[in-house]
């Protein structure tokens, strides 16, 4: 007799040993099965086109970040660390272009620029993530986002 058969002798049965029972019909079988009303997401940009409302989020605010994510949460390693960086030089906008694809081809157009993520300083397009590494390891990034803070030093 080997060791898993004493095992077994010594170990309690638990379960059931009939099969559960299925379940009972409803009482109103008069109503038809409706799928879920599933809402797409609504965008951040409502009905405005996507150029208008990239020229408003630009011209309205200092530095704007538009990635794959967010700086809590970035889903590609360049917005991760675009906002990594941004993120030592204080509060930035950013837009998640996952979440509205028109608004993800329509940054693309509207910079002339092929990839994300993409940033914006003073309303002027800066360029991606290794142009931003670079300004950033150069010191010329904290002149471009607080040029009143440079001149005083």
């Amino acid at each position: 007799m080997g060791i898993r058969s004493k095992i077994k002798k010594r170990l309690p049965i638990f379960g059931r040993k009939t099969p559960p029972e299925p379940p009972r019909p409803t009482e109103n079988r008069t109503m038809p099965m409706q799928p879920p009303v599933i809402e797409e997401p609504k965008s951040a940009r409502g009905d405005q086109s996507v150029e208008e409302f990239l020229q408003e989020l630009v011209a309205s605010n200092n530095v704007v970040l538009f990635m794959k994510g967010s700086p809590v949460q970035p889903l590609c390693g360049f917005s991760a660390n675009a906002a990594g960086i941004l993120g030592g030089y204080g509060e930035f906008t950013h837009f998640d272009v996952i979440s509205d694809p028109d608004v993800r081809q329509g940054i693309k157009d509207f910079s002339v620029w092929p990839t994300l993520p993409q940033i914006y300083i003073g309303g002027e397009f800066v360029g991606g993530s290794d142009i931003l590494r670079q300004m950033h390891e150069a010191g010329d990034l904290g002149k471009l986002i607080n040029p009143e803070t440079s001149s005083e030093s």
